[in-house]
């Protein structure tokens, strides 16, 4: 009963502060990787929770990591309430950066946090690299000996923990070889065929794989354990293991610039009471995501916030001037 009174309670919601008709979530990569995971844990738990009486769409719409997204979002969508954009902290890595064109982290509507992923360091199930110390005496003995995957081009997220790890480790990211995929989904296809040594990813992302016994992590980019599971709590930290690393990837959603405030508004308060419900938090743990709401105005301080000390990093890896 009190399910369908809460249900009853969000139908007059959306009657009251116009539901979007459409509604749909960009996933802005392919499918299988972490704007997917983003996207469908709104698509799921929307529906599930009775906050959106329509069920939301998922759509694709890979190039850059997320740059066509964005630029497609501020140009030719700017004013669609219906449409809701996955990021992640490599989003705004990559504004930092300047991949982003003329556009940074002023040109759209924050909305409204998934939660925070881990990056995680893994290699197939059949790798003969046991440990993380191996992989990386390895590495030190001969920096083109192994061949690591990730999703982004130089510059990007997974490639920054990758430069933070072999810098730990007293190696220049310049002499290593770097595969670029455009996703997560054909970095864990690429890992799976062979074709590189080891890959770096959101924990997120991995847990299917994890699960299967198809591929084997590392280390994860955590300040402490992970007691998710008990498989996920054995995985040891970089931390732990000599390696000063720690890498948060904040995940989560933002709209076109021209969107009405009345329709950002029914959006920042559908995630606000999303936040309290079983379901996100049920489906949000099977994702290997960890708390971190943050929605409206608190975000985009937030973002703001990130992306400048994002920056400093990149200037730090002579990324940009």
């Amino acid at each position: 009963m009190k399910f369908k009174g809460f249900c009853g309670f969000w139908l007059l919601f959306g009657v009251l502060f116009a539901e979007p008709r459409h509604p749909e979530c960009i996933a802005p990569a392919k499918p299988g990787g972490g704007f997917d995971l983003t996207c469908k844990l709104a698509q799921i738990t929307l529906a599930d929770s009775g906050i959106l009486q329509k069920v939301m769409r998922v759509t694709y719409m890979p190039g850059g990591v997320g740059v066509v997204a964005y630029n497609a979002m501020i140009n030719s969508k700017a004013k669609d309430s219906n449409i809701i954009v996955a990021f992640s902290s490599g989003t705004l890595l990559n504004i930092a950066t300047g991949k982003h064109g003329k556009y940074n982290e002023n040109d759209v509507k924050w909305l409204a946090t998934a939660g925070v992923d881990y990056s995680a360091i893994y290699v197939k199930a059949d790798s003969k690299y046991q440990t993380l110390t191996q992989l990386l005496e390895d590495l030190r003995a001969n920096p083109q000996a192994i061949s690591f995957g990730a999703g982004g081009s130089v510059g990007g997220q997974d490639w920054m923990v990758t430069a933070l790890l072999a810098k730990s480790a007293n190696v220049d990211i310049k002499n290593t070889r770097y595969v670029a995929f455009e996703g997560g989904g054909d970095t864990m296809i690429s890992l799976l065929g062979g074709h590189i040594d080891a890959a770096v990813q959101g924990l997120g992302e991995l847990v299917s794989q994890l699960d299967s016994g198809s591929i084997r992590i590392l280390a994860i980019f955590s300040e402490e354990r992970l007691n998710l599971n008990d498989k996920i709590a054995q995985i040891p930290t970089a931390k732990e293991l000599g390696y000063d690393v720690v890498w948060p990837a904040i995940r989560g959603y933002y709209m076109a610039p021209k969107v009405s405030q009345k329709d950002y508004e029914w959006w920042i308060n559908a995630f606000e009471k999303l936040y309290e419900t079983p379901i996100f938090k049920e489906q949000r743990d099977q994702r290997a995501l960890f708390e971190f709401n943050k929605s409206g105005k608190e975000l985009e301080e937030f973002v703001k916030m990130q992306t400048h000390q994002m920056r400093q990093l990149a200037k730090e890896f002579d990324l940009i001037k």
